[in-house]
């Protein structure tokens, strides 16, 4: 594999990462965090614009978010935006500000919340492995052309897979970590 060749790999997998995260994120934990909210496409002038560039969000405590839109006139969308999605809370609107109250988890849910994130982290992997396929594929078509040896070809493998070692590692250390946040109390 030369350098190119593992750029190219990297990004990929960096890329996996990235989707990984943000799907780790939507899965909520006990605590009210506004990037639950903050992507969600709001209703803005005519025109559908992330949450975040419309209103100011806040966790006022543990199980409390607040958004503060920077224009009143937006209050309507922004609740309606909320109740339409799957985050099961209703929005109180006093008007000025919605507040989201999230009720506290209970232990069957916090299970159901792990098992979600094992699937996602089982989904991150596969594209990890598909990744990893397409790139051995890759790899042995050179061999097969003539274009790289076949040592260079088992130092090419040898290579992928450190770098596909250390992507399952992130995965997974990035899974713990979400673990051990739904399961805190």
């Amino acid at each position: 594999m030369n350098n190119e060749d593992v750029q190219v790999t990297r990004l990929q997998l960096e890329e996996i990462i990235e989707f990984y995260q943000e799907e780790l994120r939507n899965i909520r934990t006990g605590r009210a965090n506004p990037l639950l909210v903050e992507d969600m496409e709001v209703e803005y002038y005519g025109s559908k614009t992330p949450l975040k560039q419309t209103a100011s969000i806040s966790a006022q405590d543990a199980r409390t978010i607040v958004i503060t839109p920077w224009s009143k006139d937006s209050l309507v969308y922004i609740e309606k935006t909320i109740n339409e999605s799957d985050l099961n809370v209703n929005p109180v609107n006093d008007g000025k500000v919605i507040r989201l109250t999230f009720p506290q988890l209970t232990e069957e849910r916090r299970r159901e919340l792990v098992k979600i994130a094992k699937k996602k982290t089982e989904e991150a992997r596969i594209k990890v492995r598909k990744v990893r396929e397409e790139v051995w594929d890759d790899i042995q078509l050179k061999e097969k052309n003539g274009k790289i040896s076949e040592d260079d070809k088992f130092r090419s493998k040898d290579k992928l897979q450190e770098i596909v070692d250390e992507f399952n590692k992130k995965i997974e250390e990035l899974s713990s970590k979400k673990e051990g946040e739904i399961m805190q109390v």
